[in-house]
């Protein structure tokens, strides 16, 4: 194992696969960490009355749990798995996913130097964990923004790696949304309202903003861009040129950002 890591810290959330399930708790594995076993008692198991813990957790199950406490000491790791909401777990799942294949995109690199995977670790691994924290951080830098990378790092491996992160890792994308309340009076109002939004997509000048309607009169804008300066740009680009265009109209328009 190139990758050995000690114990989590409370609190943080950790990718498990249950292994046994008693009536008092379910003992699981936790997939990060070297498969450490750890515990969650069947009070942290649900909120409510567990009755039959099986219908909340099973053997082979994979689960995101909350750390409660450690003791190194010893190895227990106490967890809680109703502590975890279902954004918490999908967003864990894809961190996980995402770093399991760099991890395995370390691999081809050394696969390509003719290099060990541990010796891959030591020249470039444990640098860009502790720069990026993880592995797919560091490869989504080297597309995103392959400059600063370059002017950070340096040595042998570099080539290659740049080159695996293209084949393999898209540029990382955000996305932002917002609700254009658009209204119009006049006998074609709606025809109005219309040409104003593709108004607005005219100004998007090719960058990924798409507009669905939510339900007279409100209409989603999302933005979809590499950094979160750029969709706002693009953003402020399309709601003005839409709000704009029906306003000269006699109509009404606005803006509202929805809160996260």
């Amino acid at each position: 194992m190139s990758r050995v890591r000690g114990f989590p810290e409370n609190g943080e959330l950790v990718v498990c696969t249950v292994k046994n399930v008693k009536n008092f708790g379910a003992f699981v594995t936790l997939d990060e960490y070297d498969d450490k076993e750890g515990f969650v008692h069947v009070r942290d198991v649900a909120t409510g009355w567990v009755k039959y813990i099986r219908d909340f957790i099973r053997e082979g199950q994979k689960i995101v749990c909350k750390v409660l406490g450690v003791d190194s000491s010893k190895g227990h790791i106490d967890l809680s798995l109703k502590s975890v909401n279902e954004h918490q777990k999908r967003e864990k799942i894809q961190q996980w996913k995402n770093e399991k294949k760099a991890e395995k995109l370390v691999e081809i690199v050394a696969e390509r130097m003719n290099i060990s995977v541990d010796e891959a670790y030591d020249m470039f691994g444990n640098e860009l964990l502790e720069v990026y924290e993880t592995l797919y951080g560091a490869f989504e830098s080297v597309v995103s923004e392959p400059e600063e990378f370059l002017e950070e790092f340096s040595g042998d491996w570099i080539e290659t790696f740049v080159e695996v992160a293209k084949e393999n890792v898209a540029p990382p994308m955000v996305q932002i949304d917002g609700i254009l309340e658009m209204s119009s009076s006049a006998p074609n109002g709606m025809e109005l309202i219309r040409n104003a939004l593709l108004k607005g997509l005219e100004a998007a000048d090719d960058a990924n903003v798409e507009i669905t309607c939510v339900g007279c009169p409100k209409y989603r804008v999302v933005v979809n861009a590499s950094e979160y300066k750029e969709a706002e740009e693009v953003m402020k680009r399309v709601s003005s040129s839409a709000i704009d265009n029906l306003v000269s109209n006699g109509g009404s328009a606005v803006l509202k950002r929805e809160s996260k």
